[in-house]
C-alpha cells in the first residue's frame, strides 16, 4: 500500500512533502480564517470587537516565541514524533477555541495553537529536506509552497462562509478531522530521526522569544492603523532590535546555541532568507493585506464581493504554480529570481490602478498578473533557500528560514499599514481614500523590485543541481 501510494504521487519524497503540506495548509489557514468571523465572536463573548484582534495576535506571538525551540525538540524526541505531536496539539487547541465560553479561554486556545504551529513549520520543512535527494528537492519543496499561496487569500472568505452557513465554532472544529488524517499519515510514512541531544539553551530561548514577541506585537500595533498605537508599535520594534542583537551575540558565543548561525555564511541562503528574501516576502504579504481593505474601504464593496475579487488573485497564484518549475528548469533559479522580483514589483504596483465600477476585464487582468508574479517569486525564493545547504546544516537552516519568513511576512503587513496611516495623515483626511492605497501599493511594488539587486549577486549556476538547469543546458549543447 505504501509503495503504491508513493508511486501514485511521484515517489516517497513527494508523498512526504504532500503530507507536510496538508499540515502547513491547516496551520497557515488558521492564522487568517477568523478575520471575517470576529464581529460575531465578539458578540458571543460580550467584548468590544476591537479586542478580538488579540485572537490573531496571541496566535502569531506564540508562534514567534516558540519556533526557536523546534530544532532542539526535533533532535531530542525525533522529527516524526514531534511533527505528529504538534498536529495533535493543534487539534486540541482548536477544540479549546471552538468550545471556549469566554474570551480569556479563547485567547489561551489561540496561543496554544500558535505554539503548536511553531513546531510544525520548521520541523515539517526539515522532514522534507531529510527525506529528499537533491535531484528531487525542487519538486518536494514546491509542494510546500501552495499553502502559503492559497491559505492567506482563502482564509478570510472561507471564514465568512463557514460563519454564515453554520457558526464561527466550526472554523476550529473542521481542523480536528484534518489533523487526525494528518497524524495517521505522518506516523505511517514519515521517518523518525533522532539526533544526539544537547543541553537546552535557556538564555538563547528567552532572548529570541522576547525579541520575536516584541517584534510581532509591534507589527500588530502598526497594523491597527491607529496613531495612538504608532509610537508604542515603533518602540516595541526598536526594543526587539536591541534584544535581537543581544540574542545574536549570545548565539555566536554559546558553545551549543539553540539556533546555530552557520547557514548564514552560505551566500544563497543569506540572500534568499535575510536580504532579498525579506524584501520579497514583505511585498508579497503586503498585497493580500492592502487589496481587501481597498476593495471594502475605498470601493465600498461588501466582504463577499471583495472575497470574490481576491479569488481571481488566488486562482492565478495556483495556475502559475503549475508552470513555474518548468520555467525554473529552463532558465535557472537566478534568472527567474531576478525577473520574478521585477515582474512581481510591476504587477503589485499595477494593483494601484484597479478601478471601481464595471471595469471587470481590466481589474481581472491586473489581479491575475499580480497573483502570477507573486506565485513565481515565492517559488523561486523557496527553491534557492536550501540549494547550497549541506545536510548537517539543514536543521538550524530550517529554523532560521522560518524565523526570517515570519519577520518578512509580518513586516509586510506592518509596512503596508504604516504607509496607509502616514499617507492619510499627510493628507489630513479623516478616513482612508483611494490615494492612500495607491501610494502603498506602488511603494510595495518598488520594495519587491528592489530585491532584484540582491539576487543579481547570486552565482549564475545557483541551484542548478536542484532545478536541472545545468543538465538541460549541457544536453542542448
Amino acid at each position: 500500500m505504501s509503495e503504491r501510494l508513493s508511486a501514485l504521487v511521484g515517489g516517497k519524497s513527494m508523498l512526504v512533502s504532500l503530507i507536510v503540506a496538508i499540515a502547513f495548509f491547516m496551520e497557515t489557514l488558521d492564522a487568517t480564517i477568523i478575520v471575517t468571523a470576529l464581529p460575531q465572536m465578539a458578540r458571543d463573548f460580550g467584548v468590544d470587537p476591537a479586542r478580538m484582534s488579540m485572537g490573531i495576535t496571541a496566535y502569531l506571538m506564540a508562534a514567534a516565541c516558540f519556533v526557536t525551540a523546534s530544532g532542539w525538540l526535533a533532535d531530542r524526541v525525533g522529527t516524526r514524533t514531534l511533527f505528529a505531536g504538534a498536529i495533535g496539539l493543534f487539534a486540541i487547541a482548536s477544540l479549546i477555541c471552538g468550545f471556549a465560553g469566554d474570551f480569556t479561554v479563547f485567547v489561551g486556545g489561540r496561543a496554544l495553537q500558535g505554539a503548536a504551529a511553531a513546531m510544525m513549520s520548521p520541523v515539517g520543512r526539515l522532514v522534507v529536506l531529510r527525506t529528499s535527494e537533491k535531484k528531487d528537492l525542487m519538486r518536494a519543496l514546491s509542494a510546500l509552497i501552495w499553502p502559503g499561496l492559497v491559505a492567506p487569500v482563502l482564509g478570510p472568505p472561507l471564514g465568512g462562509w463557514i460563519t454564515g452557513m453554520a457558526s464561527w465554532h466550526w472554523i476550529f472544529f473542521v481542523n480536528v478531522p484534518v489533523a487526525l488524517v494528518g497524524i495517521a499519515l505522518v506516523l505511517a510514512y514519515v521517518p523518525n530521526e533522532v539526533q544526539a541531544p544537547t543541553k537546552f539553551d535557556f538564555k538563547g530561548f528567552v532572548l529570541t522569544a522576547l525579541a520575536l514577541g516584541c517584534l510581532t506585537y509591534g507589527f500588530d500595533l502598526l497594523g491597527l492603523r491607529d496613531m495612538r498605537h504608532l509610537a508604542i508599535g515603533l518602540g516595541l520594534m526598536a526594543l526587539a532590535c536591541g534584544i535581537g542583537i543581544g540574542a545574536l551575540r549570545h548565539m555566536r558565543a554559546a558553545p551549543a546555541p539553540l539556533v546555530r548561525l552557520d547557514a548564514l555564511r552560505v551566500r544563497s541562503f543569506f540572500i534568499s532568507s535575510v536580504t532579498g528574501g525579506v524584501l520579497s516576502r514583505a511585498a508579497i504579504s503586503a498585497t493580500p493585506f492592502l487589496l481587501p481593505l481597498m476593495f471594502q474601504l475605498a470601493f465600498g464593496l461588501s466582504p463577499l464581493e471583495a472575497g470574490g475579487m481576491l479569488m481571481l488573485y488566488m486562482l492565478a497564484n495556483l495556475a502559475m504554480k503549475t508552470i513555474t518549475n518548468p520555467i525554473i528548469a529552463r532558465y535557472g533559479i537566478r534568472t527567474v529570481l531576478v525577473w520574478s522580483s521585477l515582474i512581481a514589483g510591476v504587477t503589485i504596483a499595477l494593483c494601484a490602478f484597479i478601478v471601481p465600477g464595471n471595469h471587470y476585464a481590466f481589474n481581472a487582468a491586473v489581479l491575475a498578473l499580480a497573483g502570477a508574479g507573486r506565485s513565481m517569486q515565492l517559488t523561486a525564493i523557496t527553491m534557492v533557500n536550501f540549494a547550497d545547504i549541506p545536510p548537517p546544516q539543514r536543521q538550524p537552516a530550517s529554523v532560521l528560514s522560518s524565523l526570517t519568513q515570519q519577520i518578512g511576512m509580518g513586516g509586510g503587513v506592518a509596512v503596508g499599514a504604516l504607509l496607509l496611516t502616514l499617507s492619510q495623515a499627510a493628507r489630513g483626511a479623516p478616513v482612508l481614500g483611494i490615494e492612500d492605497f495607491r501610494i502603498a501599493l506602488v511603494l510595495a511594488g518598488v520594495m519587491s523590485a528592489s530585491a532584484a539587486i540582491f539576487y543579481l549577486s547570486l552565482a549564475h549556476d545557483v541551484g542548478d543541481e536542484i532545478s536541472g538547469h545545468g543538465k538541460r543546458k549541457g544536453h542542448g549543447a
